[in-house]
């Protein structure tokens, strides 16, 4: 793309007058010619089966012993059967009893296999195995044969067939729901919306169910075909609807037996029932497409996820330290925290205080367990993992051991801003009815209400016309607008505490600026307290006054920041200070920390830093390192402290 016309786009997405252009979904559907030949069809078929008298002057049940077997004509459009019946008549006045079994069928099958794959995939643990169990079951009950049970118990009704049928098939759609939900619900944009104070029930209602709307559509369809089939297999076998009355299968089965002296009637009988099966294939498929291309812009720009860790728990400190009590005078006060995914601990033991208005940066480098510690705080631990020991305590409670203490906290006590805003935000709803939800679910009142705070709130966040940003979709945002929205959706429930997780690091340069400033002066006006997840220490230094580093799951070194950059008391901090590219010499190479973080399985038994480290000794590796405090209101993991407090040397 040239740079006029780089710049004639930028221009257009960020104009305060630009108007969402994205097509409706039915405009989307209908863009596919295979769509508007499958729609035409099926509803030329809903009318003419709904309105079948308008469309033959004939009665299905009349005979016409004068005209058997008689090819089409002007009095029998389609012809006639054995017995002189009108089959155009009998076609329309038959399908009433296949859409009808289609109704009842897919009814059931959606409010099952919905509900049940949707409660399974969120909430997971015993209603998951439960739920998975019975569905196993359910496959391997033949559901062909337990429908002809049924119509053996119920003769002829047809009703009680399809009811069934529409259980039996209700666990293929849950377990596919399942599959997806497990993969939404650790998508950042549903944390977003857990902070944000969204009920369970919200969340599956307004960002978990909308993002499945596509694979729901196709499984719906693709089962409504299986079911015209079904109904029309027992019309054929005279389970179905009993003669004389009309059915697709029974219009098979009479064609099948006169097929050696009329081969027409083959046509009307077995063509409109091929091609609704082919229709609702075909009408499920572009719907599936049309609804992806609503957010697959968005979904495209969010990076791969990540793999598990290894199921391998890592063993305990034999010298880790008790943690003290709880800060009373602290917002948060977070004591031994330890967090474990999938067997194995990625946090280990982290201790420490936010006061009221304080703002506290939590350095370290990628894998030190930084976010997760963050995540933690708020009971969003991905991957499935939970809390093992310690205790987190909010404002004088214990919100740590019970998920609706969790709850309560979140959105309106303490809002969470992730690092990547394009995926912190659904990307099936424009901004402004994002943040309008939060602002109703906190605030109450009504929606014109809220929809006028969600304005306000792009304005604090310094957006140039709210008005119309806030009728974009995620993805007609930059990443700086996207952030800031970001920002605005956490301020939704007035927050005492904003954990920031990375919010500059995809952002450039000018950018990062205009958003550390934008926190400072939201911290200034509101007072709320900032928890900052970060690698860079210049912004540390330019936000924060106390910094909590950590290294492999630990706390290292927590300080104020004035005497932390003044001489840092752990070699891993003084390493990171010295690899900050804000001193990079010109000319000369940026100093780097050999080697690299290693991972919770690798942990080693003594100080986890002892490999990284040039002033390690056995005994560095010999046991577990305590965290100490070698001076008042100073905390460090390394046992050379007071020699190279002595010396000067740390740096």
């Amino acid at each position: 793309m040239s740079t006029t016309a780089q710049a004639t786009a930028n221009a257009a997405v960020n104009s305060p007058t630009a108007k969402p252009s994205s097509p409706g979904l039915v405009r989307r559907v209908l863009r596919r010619p295979a769509a508007v030949i499958a729609t035409a069809w099926l509803a030329l078929l809903l009318l003419a089966t709904t309105a079948a008298p308008l469309f033959t002057a004939h009665d299905p049940l009349s005979q016409d012993l004068d005209n058997v077997l008689s090819g089409p004509s002007g009095s029998h459009l389609l012809g006639t059967d054995v017995l002189g019946r009108d089959l155009l008549s009998r076609l329309l006045f038959g399908g009433r009893s296949t859409l009808g079994a289609v109704v009842e069928a897919l009814t059931v099958y959606l409010l099952i296999g919905v509900t049940l794959g949707l409660l399974a995939g969120y909430r997971g643990g015993w209603v998951d195995w439960v739920t998975t169990r019975v569905a196993d079951m359910m496959f391997a009950m033949p559901p062909i044969i337990i429908v002809l049970v049924v119509l053996a118990v119920f003769p002829g009704n047809l009703h009680a067939a399809m009811i069934t049928f529409g259980i039996l098939g209700a666990p293929g759609l849950m377990r596919v729901l399942r599959a997806q939900t497990l993969t939404i619900r650790e998508e950042l944009f549903i944390a977003a919306a857990k902070v944000a104070g969204l009920t369970h029930g919200q969340i599956l209602r307004r960002h978990v169910l909308p993002r499945m709307a596509s694979t729901i559509i196709v499984q719906g369809a693709l089962f409504s075909a299986i079911v015209v089939i079904i109904q029309a297999g027992l019309g054929y076998l005279g389970l179905g609807a009993q003669p004389p009355d009309p059915s697709w299968g029974g219009l098979v089965a009479d064609a099948s037996q006169a097929i050696d002296r009329d081969p027409w009637m083959l046509v009307p009988a077995g063509v409109p029932l091929v091609l609704t099966v082919v229709a609702l294939a075909l009408l499920g498929d572009a719907i599936r497409d049309a609804a992806v291309e609503k957010w697959s812009v968005s979904k495209a720009s969010s990076g791969p996820d990540k793999a598990k860790a290894k199921a391998a728990a890592a063993p305990a400190d034999a010298g880790s330290e008790a943690p003290l009590p709880p800060d009373p005078q602290a917002l948060l006060s977070v004591r031994g925290l330890t967090i474990e995914i999938g067997g194995t601990r990625v946090v280990d033991g982290v201790s420490l205080d936010v006061a009221p208005g304080e703002t506290v940066g939590l350095v370290g480098e990628s894998g030190c367990g930084k976010s997760v510690t963050s995540l933690g705080v708020l009971g969003l631990i991905p991957g499935g993992g939970r809390i093992t020991a310690g205790s987190v305590v909010f404002d004088g409670v214990e919100v740590s051991g019970s998920r609706d203490a969790m709850a309560a906290i979140r959105g309106t006590g303490i809002a969470y801003v992730s690092q990547e805003p394009m995926v912190a935000l659904d990307p099936t709803y424009p901004v402004g009815r994002q943040l309008a939800e939060a602002v109703h679910t906190h605030r109450g009142g009504s929606r014109e209400e809220a929809r006028k705070r969600a304005v306000e709130l792009l304005d604090s966040v310094h957006i140039p016309n709210p008005e119309a940003v806030a009728r974009r979709y995620p993805h007609q945002l930059s990443g700086g607008m996207a952030q800031r929205v970001a920002i605005a959706l956490a301020l939704a429930g007035e927050p005492r505490l904003l954990i920031a997780d990375e919010p500059t690091t995809a952002l450039d340069v000018t950018v990062q600026a205009e958003i550390l400033g934008l926190l400072r002066e939201l911290q200034e006006r509101t007072g709320m307290a900032v928890l900052i997840v970060t690698h860079d220490w210049g912004v540390v230094a330019d936000l924060c006054r106390r910094a909590v580093v950590m290294y492999a799951g630990q706390v290292v070194e927590q300080a104020d920041v004035e005497p932390m950059f003044a001489r840092p008391m752990h070699p891993y901090t003084a390493g990171l200070m010295a690899a900050n590219p804000h001193k990079a010499v010109w000319g000369e190479p940026l100093p780097t920390i050999p080697g690299a973080v290693p991972a919770p399985r690798d942990w080693p038994h003594g100080c986890r830093f002892a490999a990284r480290c040039d002033l390690a000794t056995d005994a560095c590796r010999a046991d577990a390192v305590a965290l100490t405090e070698p001076q008042a209101g100073r905390l460090t993991r390394c046992i050379h402290v007071q020699s190279l407090i002595e010396e000067g040397s740390l740096r």
